[in-house]
């Protein structure tokens, strides 16, 4: 009998997942390892070789912890789902004039419910994952708040994963830091996952071509998109652009137009295909409204609070006061942000805890005698 239960770990083939089946493993978890393969790269058309999580190689490199370990090991094709979940929602951010942040996207609606679903067939009382992210209850919330490792934590992309799964999900990691995993590999004897590199591309677009991969899903995109105007804030047209959904607000490089100065992606305006280009100091904004919210340290928000507030994953934050209005949350910023973009993930902190997160909807400039939001800009 194991001392603590059974737990399925969601194990990709980095250190990460398996230093934290390993750690389960030695406090007398009965572990059950699963590597989800949620894409087939060769089915996309790209020219790089698979790596990440999906490939031969990641699942065997988990299969051989899982095997030196003496826990079973299971492989979960869940193409269809993460197609239907993923691919079509990072495709169709792109067609509306968004940029998407799959990651976010997969944790909610792809690899917890999966996971939970086989975690019940199994018998498996919990799940955990190699995030370094920190779950605690209090109040009757389960909490997420950052990692240990202020450079790894990834609490940012946890934000949207519900309170029934926080519920029975456990995160070994939260509490150590990249170089104490390394440490606990290499005493262990896993040298290849302490010398294997690790990927930051998005999985299914390893190389790192979202525009190519958007033009093979979406046939005939490209001819339909192509030869709209690049706009200054003016709205003087500054030339032609290959389409709208080519582009991000912040956007510098890859513009294909010589301006004389810097210049970036301030707006992407579907409806007439134009696509706004202007300086650095065009792309501040102090307010915006996010939707589609999920709460994680209160119920709700019947007050105004202060927090600080990240509008990408690798964003310092920056102090905001938020409150609710029914499925939204509205922010103002205490100084000038860069860079906001409709469709990325805003989460709001209170100190270490997320409070919550949502998908931004829209950013606005502010009167800056009354606080009132003076200008819609996306």
């Amino acid at each position: 009998m194991s001392k603590h239960g059974r737990i399925l770990v969601a194990m990709s083939g980095g250190i990460d997942s398996s230093v934290a089946a390993v750690m389960l493993h030695e406090e007398g978890y009965e572990v059950v390892g699963m590597t989800m393969k949620t894409w087939d790269y060769a089915s996309s058309g790209g020219t790089k070789k698979e790596t990440g999580c999906c490939s031969l190689d990641s699942i065997n490199d988990a299969r051989n912890v899982a095997v030196s370990l003496g826990f079973p090991h299971y492989i979960l094709d869940i193409r269809n789902e993460f197609g239907d979940a993923v691919i079509d929602y990072f495709t169709g951010e792109y067609i509306e004039g968004r940029t998407p942040n799959p990651c976010v996207m997969c944790n909610t609606h792809i690899k917890w419910d999966a996971l939970l679903r086989r975690a019940d067939k199994l018998d498996c009382e919990f799940i955990a994952t190699g995030h370094y992210a920190n779950i605690r209850e209090e109040n009757g919330r389960h909490i997420i708040s950052k990692g240990a490792d202020t450079w790894k934590d990834q609490s940012y992309v946890l934000w949207g994963v519900s309170q029934e799964s926080l519920a029975r999900t456990k995160l070994p990691l939260g509490h150590l830091t990249k170089a104490k995993i390394r440490e606990m590999a290499t005493e262990r004897g896993f040298m290849d996952l302490v010398n294997k590199s690790e990927s930051y591309e998005i999985c299914f677009v390893p190389d790192n071509d979202y525009r190519g991969f958007i033009k093979r899903r979406v046939e005939g995109l490209e001819e339909r998109v192509k030869g709209g105007n690049f706009l200054d804030t003016d709205g003087k047209i500054l030339g032609k652009h290959e389409g709208y959904p080519f582009y991000t607000i912040g956007q510098r490089k890859g513009l294909g137009i010589a301006l004389g100065y810097p210049a970036f992606v301030t707006e992407i305006r579907k409806e007439t295909n134009e696509v706004v280009l202007g300086r650095d100091k065009d792309l501040e904004r102090d307010g915006m409204v996010v939707g589609q919210l999920n709460l994680s340290k209160y119920a709700s928000i019947d007050n105004p609070i202060e927090t600080i507030t990240k509008v990408r994953y690798k964003d310092a934050g920056t102090p905001a006061t938020i409150w609710q209005e029914g499925n939204k949350i509205k922010a103002h910023f205490h100084e000038a942000v860069s860079g906001i973009a409709p469709g990325q993930a805003a989460v709001f902190y209170d100190g270490d805890d997320v409070v919550g997160g949502g998908w931004i909807m829209k950013s606005f400039k502010q009167d800056a005698t009354s606080g009132i939001f003076m200008a819609e800009v996306n």
